[in-house]
C-alpha cells in the first residue's frame, strides 16, 4: 500500500486500471472527464493494456461498454448528469442482460436550468434500472469502491452493473491522500473475469431477446430476488476487503454515535462529513444527536437502517436530490423501512443542497431544527429569500 496525495479522478483512474478492465469507453463531460482523461493517458503510454474505445456520445458509450462485456471481457465507464440521461436506454439494457459492467457516476445536477455543480439527481433518476448503486464519501471510499464494485458485479450469485457514485468537484476536483494498493494486492481481492456466459461464435447464443408478457414479468423478478440477495453479498465483499487490505471499507450502512442517540440525520454521499462535524458539535451542547451514512442505495439495506435506526425518536434525512411533487428520495425509502413497525421513529424529509448549493453545519443544524419544531412549510433549506417563489399558475 502506498499513500499518494491524488486528485479525486486520478485516484479514481489509478483504482480502475488496478483492476485490469480490458476495454474503457466513454465520452467527456464535466465534471466526469478527468477520469477518463487519465485512462486514456495510461493506455496510450502503455501502462494500461486495455482497448479505449472513443465514442461520439454517452449513448456509445454505454452500447461500447455492453457489447464489449457481452463478449466476456471486464469492462469500465464514466458519465454524470446528462450524461447519464443520454446513457438511460443501454443503461437498463445492461442490467436485464444481466451484464457486469462497472461505471463511476459523478454527480452532478440535471438541466434544465443548465448547472454542472453536484447533487443526486442524476443517480436518483436511474435507481430502478438493475444497476447496484454505491456513494462514497470521500475520495478514499471513491477508489475503493472500485474493487468491491467488480467483485460484487460478477460475483456469479450477482452478475448485475455496479454504479459508484461520488459528488462532482466536490470529490473528484479536490485532492486527497489516499491509500493506493499494490497490484498484487488488487490481484489477491479481484480474481480475473470469469463469465458465465458470453457471445461464441463456437457456441451461439443470444442476449436481449424479445420477452413477451407470459416471460417479462419472470425478468423482472430474477433480477429483483438478485438485488436482494446482495444485500448479504456486500457485507461479505466488503469483510474481504478489510481482510486483503487491512482496513474497512464499504458495507450497507455506517453508523456515527449512535448508541445513545435520540435523533439521527441521515444521508448519501460527501455531506456525511459535515454531518459528523455538527453531531459533535450538537453533542457537545448536550444533545444526543448521531447520524447514519447509507452506502448502499441500490439494493436498498432496509433492515440494517432499521437495525441501526429502530430505538430513535426521530430520523432527519437530508436528500441531496428530490422526488418532484413528492419530497426526498432517501427520505421515502428511510420511510417505507419502518412502514408498519411499532414505535417507529418519526422520518423528517429535508433537501439541501441542490445545484451545488452549500451544506454548511448551519444547514444541518437548520435541518435538524425545523424538523423536530415543525418550523416552515417547505421541507427544502436555504431558499434564497431574493428570489421570487411563487410557481407558474
Amino acid at each position: 500500500m502506498t499513500k499518494k496525495f491524488l486528485e479525486g479522478s486520478r485516484a479514481v483512474a489509478e483504482a480502475v486500471a488496478r483492476c485490469k478492465p480490458q476495454v474503457v469507453s466513454a465520452y467527456p463531460i464535466t465534471p466526469q472527464t478527468h477520469i477518463v482523461a487519465e485512462l486514456a493517458q495510461m493506455v496510450s503510454d502503455g501502462e494500461l493494456k486495455a482497448e479505449y474505445v472513443n465514442v461520439e456520445s454517452e449513448h456509445s458509450a454505454a452500447s461500447v461498454i455492453l457489447g464489449a462485456s457481452a463478449t466476456g471481457v471486464r469492462v469500465y465507464t464514466a458519465t454524470t448528469s446528462q450524461g447519464m440521461m443520454l446513457m438511460n436506454e443501454v443503461i437498463y439494457n445492461i442490467a436485464g442482460m444481466r451484464m457486469p459492467c462497472v461505471m463511476t457516476l459523478v454527480n452532478r445536477s440535471v438541466s434544465a436550468p443548465l448547472n454542472i455543480w453536484t447533487d443526486h439527481q442524476d443517480s436518483i433518476s436511474v435507481r430502478d434500472a438493475g444497476w447496484l448503486q454505491l456513494y462514497a464519501e470521500n475520495n478514499q471510499d471513491a477508489a475503493d469502491y472500485m474493487f468491491q464494485a467488480y467483485r460484487l458485479a460478477e460475483d456469479h450469485r450477482v452478475m448485475l452493473p455496479v454504479m459508484v457514485c461520488m459528488d462532482g468537484f466536490v470529490l473528484s476536483h479536490a485532492y486527497e491522500t489516499i491509500d493506493v494498493p499494490e497490484q498484487e494486492e488488487v490481484d489477491r481481492f479481484l480474481p480475473p473475469y470469469d463469465p458465465i456466459y458470453k457471445l461464441d461464435p463456437e457456441d451461439p447464443l443470444t442476449f436481449g431477446a424479445y420477452a413477451e408478457p407470459d416471460k417479462y414479468t419472470e425478468t423482472r423478478y430474477m433480477i429483483h430476488e438478485t438485488m436482494c440477495r446482495a444485500l448479504s453479498i456486500i457485507p461479505e465483499v466488503s469483510a474481504e476487503f478489510k481482510r486483503v487490505f487491512g482496513r474497512p471499507s464499504g458495507g450497507l450502512v455506517e453508523g456515527y454515535k449512535l448508541e445513545d442517540a435520540n435523533t439521527a440525520i441521515v444521508a448519501l454521499g460527501s455531506v456525511n462529513g459535515i454531518i459528523r462535524e455538527t453531531v459533535d458539535q450538537l453533542r457537545a451542547r448536550g444533545r444526543k444527536v448521531g447520524a447514519l451514512k447509507v452506502i448502499t442505495f441500490r439494493p436498498f439495506p432496509t433492515e440494517a437502517v432499521v437495525q441501526a435506526l429502530g430505538y430513535m425518536r426521530d430520523i432527519v434525512v437530508l436528500d441531496r436530490a428530490v422526488s418532484l411533487g413528492s419530497g426526498g428520495p432517501l427520505a421515502t425509502e428511510i420511510a417505507a423501512a419502518f412502514n408498519g413497525r411499532r414505535g417507529a421513529p418519526k422520518v423528517h424529509s429535508t433537501i439541501g443542497g441542490l445545484g451545488g448549493r452549500d451544506i454548511t453545519e448551519a444547514t444541518v443544524k437548520s435541518a435538524i431544527d425545523r424538523s423536530l419544531n415543525g418550523t416552515g412549510e417547505s421541507r427544502f433549506l436555504d431558499l434564497n429569500p431574493d428570489l421570487e417563489l411563487e410557481g407558474i399558475s
